[in-house]
């Protein structure tokens, strides 16, 4: 129960009264049908897409689909009067799509709903009677409604799906924690790999498709040292002028921590040129990137002026792309970022797509396990996970034959520790003979 002093009820009536009367005037309300003729310019994904009247150079809201009448609600970022692809930074509806004919709403209540075509619910901002009473695209990309005093009521930059704007942040504690990367091109749905903050680290992580497995942690960087207590508060991406270049950027990270108000900046790139037109992506193979928009050029307008998995080290970090989860696809040997080997019970095969770990044993009691050896290779998990011990080899066989998730071991002969394994994935070659893979197989 809410206490309300004597003094103050009839000011608190009042307050409760306009919130309840503001509504969305009838001049910025609006319905978009998805219906008419695709546009014919490119854009990512190969998709086809219908424009809606909502957009500030260089955002436009669309309907865009990859499949036949599965449309996502999406933000397009580009130029149509320049010749290179046009890329989608958000969307509405990704678990979701709606039909032909599916419509966009904003009606009085302040509420901006997206149905299909029979009616049902696809998506929606939850801002009925909140004192909402306009919509705007800002500059930045950013789909907001707003109130009679022009605060946000909602908007699209506390709910990024794969992508960050520049502006935008991640706050682990309202909202979102981590962006999610597309399942594929033809399919706008989650995907296996995610990027945000774990307490006080930075991560990168793979789900497998077994959701029963625990997430995996491919990268980890702690931004303020391990001597530093709390948990990040605020990932922000920005975009700002290099000190004393007139013509440079630099494209960082803002960090701040919950505790001490400890704060500072990760520095990613800096290109020569403005770079206010950036987005960060967690794509579809994994791997962070920062595709970069120059509105001056009309061909080649976008460039990767970032990408967390290269062949480089970054931040005294390994970052090499064999850290992939499926760099070399769901079994291969990788060097230098390239896939080298196909592991098999006949030694190691020339890799190709359709490399594969052997049919695993049954479950059910009574089936022979059995493992073959792969020498001088750590799973993409070793560098933050290098197994438990000291325990002896065939315990450690033991404890992968009985775990029916267990795809395979990885075992570290000068430090006898083990590491289970629930997916392969991509095997890093190392120079350490010690270094050891056990795959699994039936008998």
């Amino acid at each position: 129960m809410m206490f309300v002093p004597n003094s103050i009820l009839p000011l608190f009536i009042v307050a409760l009264f306009v919130a309840a009367q503001a509504i969305v005037p009838p001049n910025a309300t609006f319905k978009y049908i998805n219906e008419g003729s695709f546009g014919e310019y490119i854009v990512e994904y190969s998709a086809d897409y219908r424009t809606l009247n909502i957009g500030k150079f260089p955002f436009l809201l669309c309907f865009y689909n990859t499949t036949p009448d599965a449309f996502i609600l999406g933000l397009r970022m580009g130029n149509r009067h320049s010749e290179s692809l046009m890329r989608w930074v958000w969307d509405a509806n990704r678990a979701k799509p709606v039909r032909q004919n599916a419509s966009l709403t904003l009606s009085s209540d302040g509420n901006l709903v997206l149905a299909d075509v029979d009616g049902t619910l696809a998506w929606h901002t939850d801002t009925a009677n909140k004192g909402v009473v306009g919509l705007d695209l800002l500059p930045n990309g950013n789909l907001v409604l707003f109130n009679a005093k022009g605060e946000f009521v909602w908007q699209s930059f506390d709910h990024p799906t794969d992508t960050l704007l520049v502006g935008q942040s991640i706050r682990p504690t309202t909202g979102p924690s981590k962006l999610v990367s597309r399942l594929s091109a033809n399919d706008p749905s989650d995907g296996p790999y995610s990027f945000g903050t774990e307490g006080r680290f930075i991560t990168m992580v793979y789900q497998t498709t077994n959701a029963k497995n625990k997430p995996l942690t491919y990268y980890k960087f702690d931004v303020f040292g391990p001597a530093t207590k709390g948990s990040l508060a605020i990932l922000d991406f920005q975009s700002e002028p290099e000190w004393g270049e007139s013509n440079a950027h630099e494209l960082r990270f803002g960090v701040s921590m919950d505790i001490f108000q400890s704060s500072g900046t990760l520095i990613l790139s800096r290109p020569k040129y403005n770079t206010t037109y950036s987005m960060l992506r967690v794509d579809i193979d994994g791997n962070l990137r920062i595709y970069t928009y120059d509105p001056n050029v009309s061909w080649g307008a976008w460039e990767v002026t970032f990408q967390l998995f290269d062949k480089e080290e970054r931040w005294g970090i390994s970052t090499s792309e064999c850290q992939l989860p499926r760099r070399c696809g769901a079994l291969g040997v990788c060097e230098e970022s390239q896939c080298v080997a196909c592991p098999s019970p006949s030694g190691l095969l020339g890799w190709n797509k359709a490399c594969s770990p052997p049919t695993a044993p049954s479950c059910k009691g009574g089936a022979k396990v059995g493992y073959y050896k792969v020498v001088g290779v750590e799973h993409f998990t070793s560098a933050y996970k290098d197994g438990a011990g000291p325990v002896k080899l065939a315990d450690c066989r033991d404890k992968c034959s009985r775990d029916c998730k267990c795809l395979g071991f990885f075992y570290r002969e000068d430090s006898s520790k083990c590491l289970l394994a629930p997916n392969l994935g991509t095997l890093v070659q190392v120079s350490n003979s010690a270094h050891v893979a056990y795959i699994k197989q039936a008998e």
